[in-house]
């Protein structure tokens, strides 16, 4: 049995999953994936998008990201926008999916998925089901973390949404990845073997092999 990919990562050694790699830091041997979050746009976004340029072309590089819109932060919406959008035209270039980092944004997402040639995944979902429901239906995949273990609306719509738009990862939080994989496993009805096959297929979509 394979182990447990964890999707969205924050620990350098970590060896089964997708390293979420700081701005300009050396990265890891491993898949990791390089963006400019919001709260890391500066007046010099312009040589840090030199610097993703270059580190996207890695073959360990499998995703743009985590990047995205962010409505409590003070950096200016429109700033905010034009450094998605530039991360949106590099992921089409180079043709590797994209991680999302949204807050109190979804309902602009959906005018820049348009803009997407590549698929677009929603880090540590944890909305409400009117808002994932919008989301799926324009073709995101949505990754859940530690909330999907004990948050029951949350654990309600995993029961129904499409299994090949789901990924599962722990982000920051310390928990064992295999507890998240168990429990997502039974509300989907599957065996955890079927579904971890089913999220390496996912991830194969993705064009990222493991």
């Amino acid at each position: 049995m394979m182990d447990f990919f964890d999707f969205h990562h924050h620990d350098f050694s970590k060896k089964f999953g997708i390293y979420n790699l700081k701005l300009r830091e050396v990265p890891p041997a491993n898949f990791f994936s390089a963006g400019i979050h919001p709260q890391d746009i500066s007046a010099s976004f312009e040589e840090d998008f030199l610097w993703l340029k270059a580190i996207s072309k890695s073959e360990n590089c499998v995703s743009i990201g985590e990047c995205g819109l962010d409505g409590l932060i003070g950096i200016d919406e429109s700033l905010q926008n034009e450094v998605f959008q530039k991360q949106i035209e590099l992921a089409n270039d180079i043709q590797k999916p994209i991680i999302i980092h949204c807050v109190k944004r979804f309902s602009q997402l959906i005018h820049f998925k348009k803009k997407s040639k590549v698929p677009m995944i929603i880090h540590g979902f944890n909305k409400r089901k009117t808002i994932g429901d919008e989301l799926l239906k324009n073709q995101f995949c949505l990754s859940f973390g530690k909330s999907a273990l004990y948050n029951v609306n949350l654990q309600d719509f995993l029961k129904q949404i499409p299994i090949d738009q789901l990924f599962l990862e722990t982000d920051s939080a310390e928990f064992d990845i295999e507890d998240l994989y168990q429990k997502i496993a039974v509300l989907k009805n599957h065996q955890i073997g079927d579904f971890q096959q089913k999220i390496k297929e996912n991830l194969e979509n993705l064009q990222i092999f493991i």
